[in-house]
């Protein structure tokens, strides 16, 4: 049997709201508030209430929902499939210089790396083009970036409404895609499984890649520009974003370089995807200083301390004017991260609640039970030191 697990988040409780519903083949998240028990074939069997502080101190309403926890061991939720013998898997940068582009129908991956070729909060300026780029090809440029560690030809995931998944990006498939630091991927179907998995990415029709969200022209958008991280740690320091609407696994890459800033996704929740109507979020698992982005940004084995087993986990988003940014322990992992960190704003900005993790300690509730602030004008930080 799988265990999903969901955070009723509440903005008044100073949370940061995020959706993260799991569906992966014998897998256990840690229970937060709601825990969602799902058969086999993806069907809810059962719900069981745990009280509220196990995570975070938050109030439970239905308004948002994230799954906080994280996963033991399996890569990837996944059905028979003919077409799949390998499991899904599940950074602002220097200004765009790159010639070709996602959005005319070029392909070959990002001219930045994981960096991105857009300069912060600057494009996309040049719209996708439907039924150009071969399936075989992953987009370029425009904020896309390759994930070449992950083994899926640089996509983050590839799967189908029935809940198949592949190895490489073909007809009927879904194949999600990741975006630079502080941008979102805009590409989702609007027809999702009906038992709580997501689906998300470009439609591969008849060879070529088409926008299953034709209502917006860019693959990529920037969130809002309300919070980043910092590091005053001597080793760069790998954030991992779950990869979402989508297999939610953390191989989307924020990597944050010694002395070095970059933008986080604080996603737009009014206007981003919604899981069953409810608003969602960014959710990022935090590995300890010196990690690479290819060691760090996988789906973990048991212990490994990488990946869903990172010791941290970030949550972002902004709604109603507000932005909301936790910090928050990985049942997974006891063992405190390589560094302290800690939310403050930055000049000129406000924020309410106090939030930091030092010592292995958390400012809020019991000291294990993680925190949140909410910036109420301006922008904040995550600041690692």
């Amino acid at each position: 049997m799988k265990l999903s697990s969901v955070l009723l988040l509440s903005a008044t409780a100073l949370a940061a709201p995020a959706v993260h519903h799991k569906d992966r083949h014998n897998e256990k998240r840690d229970v937060v508030v709601v825990t969602q028990y799902v058969d086999q074939n993806g069907q809810a069997v059962a719900h069981q209430g745990v009280a509220t502080g196990a995570t975070a101190p938050v109030a439970t309403t239905s308004s948002t929902v994230s799954a906080v926890g994280a996963a033991s061991s399996a890569p990837a939720a996944s059905k028979a499939s003919s077409a799949s013998s390998a499991p899904a898997a599940s950074s602002a940068s220097s200004a765009s210089s790159s010639a070709s582009s996602a959005s005319t129908g070029s392909s070959g991956g990002s001219s930045g790396g994981v960096n991105g070729d857009l300069a912060d909060f600057s494009g996309p300026n040049e719209e996708f083009q439907d039924g150009v780029i071969p399936c075989s090809s992953l987009p370029s440029g425009q904020g896309v970036v390759s994930l070449d560690w992950v083994g899926l030809d640089g996509w983050a995931s590839i799967m189908d409404l029935a809940g198949n998944t592949a190895s490489t990006c073909q007809d009927g498939f879904y194949c999600s895609y990741a975006c630079q630091a502080g941008m979102s991927k805009t590409q989702w179907p609007t027809e999702q499984p009906s038992d709580g998995r997501t689906v998300g990415g470009l439609l591969c029709k008849n060879g070529l890649l088409y926008r299953a969200n034709q209502g917006s022209k860019y693959l990529c958008e920037w969130d809002n520009n309300s919070a980043q991280a910092v590091n005053k740690k001597s080793q760069s320091i790998a954030m991992c974003r779950t990869d979402y609407p989508g297999s939610e696994n953390m191989v989307v890459p924020t990597v944050v370089e010694a002395g070095g800033s970059k933008p986080v996704c604080a996603v737009k929740e009014d206007s981003y995807y919604m899981w069953q109507g409810k608003k969602t979020s960014a959710q990022y698992y935090v590995n300890n200083a010196g990690v690479s982005v290819e060691d760090g940004c996988i789906w973990g084995t048991d212990g490994s301390g990488v990946g869903n087993w990172a010791p941290i986990v970030l949550g972002s988003g902004y709604t109603n004017g507000i932005t909301y940014l936790s910090i928050i322990p990985n049942p997974n992992n006891k063992t405190p991260p390589n560094y302290n960190i800690k939310i403050v704003a930055n000049e000129g900005s406000s924020i309410n609640g106090d939030c930091k993790l030092e010592n292995g300690v958390y400012s809020g509730g019991s000291g294990s039970d993680g925190c949140t602030v909410s910036v109420t004008s301006g922008s904040a930080s995550f600041v690692f030191y």
